[in-house]
């Protein structure tokens, strides 16, 4: 169909972050600390992993004075950080693996944060087929826009291998939503233009990248999930995200969903499962041994803190901290402005609850926590204050909070103001379950079906053909130029 048939659609944020941000949101829940990235391309999502938490892990009663509810007691959805310590990637091109090597490397991090735990980095080379010993009850596997590329061949290899022979504690898979590219019609009509026919020719079906084997209806996935799952001992939920921003005219929004479709498969436990799945993978063990092996190109070792889990006494906690108000002249600071003075951290040996419980403990301070909000953001006061003086600005943190920085760092890269509750600007993470449409202006010039439409930009994520060696990269983490 001509382009009278085209429709504009665009995302915010762009669709391929809100699958890493749905992906990073289920991690954080879950409190994964090991992750492989099944199809991990030039490693956009590794490089994220590689980011260091600002703090440890809640510290426990052997390592707080007096232990009080300055622990996960008080912690809330902001406060709950990823504290990975392994990662590893694996792809079938060496291409896009040479510039995981660079991103994932420690001189490349850049880290926001100290880093107060180790963290060993992988980058594994070959295909999805082969069995890699390394990954074998990984606590969690990654595949994000992978299965749609598989051959038939390779794909009947993907349940048998990443739930049978690693059978991980969790599963993430993402894969496009066959029904949404309707979204992208008026009713009754098929955007040839600038989709892509399937290529296999078993369907008449229009898909958004050319090297797509398949794209599943809401239905069909749910089966497909839904029978793997069952063989193979997981439970599973599936949904959809990412909404059009702009509202569909002949109000088909609520019936196709989102233009991805996400699931989470959760390993059931129990000695009847394991023995179940230790009989169906015997045969494939013996098979995997005359395969080729995965190849280990790259590790990376990250190195913690030389203070991290070494803290320090309250006293010489307290007096950094009086130090910092004298020497930013301040009568009230945010704890989080604290925390982030890094021989401060480092007295606490890297736990935030030391710090609280430091100030706490201390006569000259008063800790104003406030419900609800993020530990960060409660406010230290100097008891009896300084006559005349309000909060400084600080060398490390503007008068702006943190949020606001991170806003304007966001729009400064190409993004519209946008105060959408559904995204959460403090943690990064936009929560799925919050029913609000994100969207995400794509197209500079406005022409939304170009080659950064939608409709050819679901994949950015995208993998290649496992069965040729082809490979479609990951476009930059916040490179909104890429054509995918």
């Amino acid at each position: 169909m001509g382009g009278e048939a085209e429709l504009r659609v665009t995302f915010f944020p762009p669709l391929y972050l809100q699958r890493r941000i749905w992906v990073l949101d289920v991690l954080r829940r879950e409190q994964v600390t090991e992750i492989v990235d099944i199809g991990c391309g030039e490693g956009q999502l590794l490089a994220v992993l590689c980011q260091p938490a600002p703090s440890l892990p809640p510290a426990d009663s052997g390592v707080l004075v007096s232990p009080s509810d300055t622990t996960s007691a008080t912690l809330g959805a902001d406060d709950l950080d990823l504290h990975p310590t392994r990662i590893a990637g694996l792809d079938i091109s060496s291409h896009a693996l040479a510039s995981a090597i660079e991103d994932t490397s420690p001189a490349a991090a850049n880290a926001l944060y100290t880093r107060w735990e180790p963290l060993e980095v992988n980058i594994w080379h070959g295909g999805l087929e082969i069995f890699n010993p390394a990954f074998v009850n990984a606590e969690c596997i990654v595949a994000t826009e992978v299965v749609e590329h598989l051959p038939e061949v390779i794909l009947a290899d993907f349940a048998p291998m990443i739930m049978g022979m690693y059978h991980p504690r969790l599963l993430l898979v993402t894969t496009p939503s066959y029904g949404f590219n309707a979204r992208f019609s008026p009713p009754g009509l098929t955007n040839t233009a600038t989709g892509f026919p399937d290529p296999t020719r078993r369907t008449n079906r229009v898909f958004r990248h050319h090297d797509h084997k398949f794209e599943w209806t809401i239905e069909e996935f749910q089966e497909w999930c839904e029978g793997i799952a069952h063989e193979w001992g997981y439970d599973v939920d599936t949904t959809t995200i990412g909404r059009a921003q702009e509202k569909d005219e002949w109000g088909r929004d609520e019936e196709l969903g989102g233009a991805s479709q996400v699931a989470v498969f959760r390993r059931l436990e129990g000695e009847a499962w394991a023995t179940t799945r230790e009989e169906k993978i015997t045969s494939m063990k013996e098979i995997s041994k005359s395969q080729k092996e995965h190849h280990l190109l790259r590790s990376h070792h990250y190195e913690a803190h030389v203070r991290a889990g070494k803290r320090g006494l309250a006293e010489e906690i307290v007096k950094a901290v009086l130090d910092k108000f004298d020497e930013w002249e301040a009568a009230e600071l945010r704890l989080e402005e604290i925390w982030f003075v890094e021989e401060i951290g480092a007295m606490c040996g890297g736990w935030f609850e030391v710090l609280i419980e430091a100030i706490e403990g201390s006569a000259r301070f008063d800790l104003q926590r406030s419900k609800g909000q993020r530990r960060g953001d409660w406010q230290v006061l100097l008891v009896g204050g300084r006559p005349g003086k309000k909060k400084a600005t600080s060398e490390w943190a503007p008068e702006q909070p943190t949020d606001d920085l991170f806003e304007e760092v966001l729009q400064s890269e190409g993004y519209r103001s946008d105060d959408d509750p559904g995204f959460d600007w403090g943690s990064g993470l936009y929560s799925s379950d919050s029913g609000v449409d994100l969207s995400w202006d794509i197209n500079k010039d406005d022409n939304a079906w170009g080659k950064e439409s939608a409709w050819t930009g679901d994949s950015s994520d995208d993998v290649g053909d496992w069965g040729t060696g082809r490979w479609s990269t990951l476009s930059a983490a916040w490179n909104f130029d890429s054509p995918e």
